[in-house]
């Protein structure tokens, strides 16, 4: 007896599974590991910005300066707050975020489930005039929009011919008006319109439930995906913009936080912890939204892709 129990195979080695039960490879280890090192790289440069709003100007002037700072100065926060009217700017850029976000939001999901459920005489083409609008750079866009804006008519003291006057520059108009509908927006939404069953638009046409009934109570629910999706890129483009705002406003009351950070650039030299302090808060909300919304936001990539 002592003899066989010896001669017994030792039992296989369990292989190494993942959460779902999945044998991890080889290759899925090498995939973690590369994503990893490509991630924490990528951090770097936040890093950088984070660790350098908190020094000293000498310290960052110093040519043996190291990563951390010496003397951690918490109070360059407050102290980029108080040189220029941030509260101010940050107002500014979430009413222009937010009001970029719900109209683009809005029209462009009503567009793209007309494209996408509503057959009429034109629609392939006015889709792929949405496709051929992608492929325009957008800083080719940029003299025009702000020629239409500086002779909009009857506005800003322009007459009849949008002469003598200002137009919509340095106001609202000016800010939320051009780029509030984006096609790309038109074109993801029409993407997951179209990937629907036709049979839940049937039976409520049979419930007798008309067309925007159908788009806003049955079609929208099934695709919360492209909303989030949608609403993240729109805010974070508007936050972040730059060129836009700084051509068509000219006063602090009107500037954004993307424009009121080159307040400490001037020609005798860049306050780069007031900038980099100025900079982090900026960045803030934009990670903060990407927290809350990251799962939405990578399905709607991943379900748009497979379409």
């Amino acid at each position: 007896m002592a003899t066989a129990e010896l001669q017994k195979p030792a039992p296989a080695p369990v292989p190494r599974t993942t959460s779902k039960g999945r044998p991890v490879s080889a290759g899925r280890i090498a995939l973690y590991v590369t994503l990893s090192v490509v991630s924490l790289l990528m951090m770097v440069p936040f890093a950088w910005m984070i660790l350098t709003s908190l020094k000293t100007p000498v310290e960052i002037a110093s040519q043996d300066a190291g990563l951390l700072p010496e003397h951690w100065q918490f109070g360059n926060y407050a102290d980029a707050l108080k040189a220029a009217p941030f509260a101010t700017y940050a107002r500014n850029s979430f009413v222009i975020a937010f009001s970029h976000t719900v109209l683009n939001v809005l029209i462009a999901s009503m567009a793209g489930y007309a494209l996408a459920r509503i057959r009429f005489r034109g629609s392939e083409t006015i889709f792929y005039l949405f496709i051929a609008a992608l492929m325009i750079p957008t800083y080719t866009k940029v003299l025009p929009e702000f020629l239409i804006v500086r002779f909009m008519p009857l506005a800003g003291g322009n007459d009849i011919l949008g002469q003598g006057g200002s137009g919509w520059l340095d106001s609202w108009w000016a800010l939320i008006i051009p780029g509030a509908v984006t096609p790309f927006a038109v074109f993801l939404f029409r993407q997951f319109y179209l990937d629907l069953p036709v049979e839940l638009e049937e039976a409520a046409r049979l419930d007798g439930l008309g067309e925007f009934s159908i788009y806003a109570r049955i079609m929208s629910p099934q695709v919360k995906p492209a909303f989030i999706t949608v609403a993240l890129l729109t805010f974070e483009s508007s936050w972040n913009n730059f060129l836009w705002p700084l051509l068509v406003t000219h006063t602090d009351s009107m500037r954004v936080i993307q424009v009121g950070l080159s307040v400490f650039k001037t020609e005798n030299g860049t306050q780069w912890h007031f900038l980099m302090a100025g900079t982090t808060l900026a960045t803030l909300p934009m990670v903060v939204l990407f927290l809350i919304g990251q799962r939405y936001f990578v399905q709607g990539f991943a379900t748009a892709g497979l379409k």
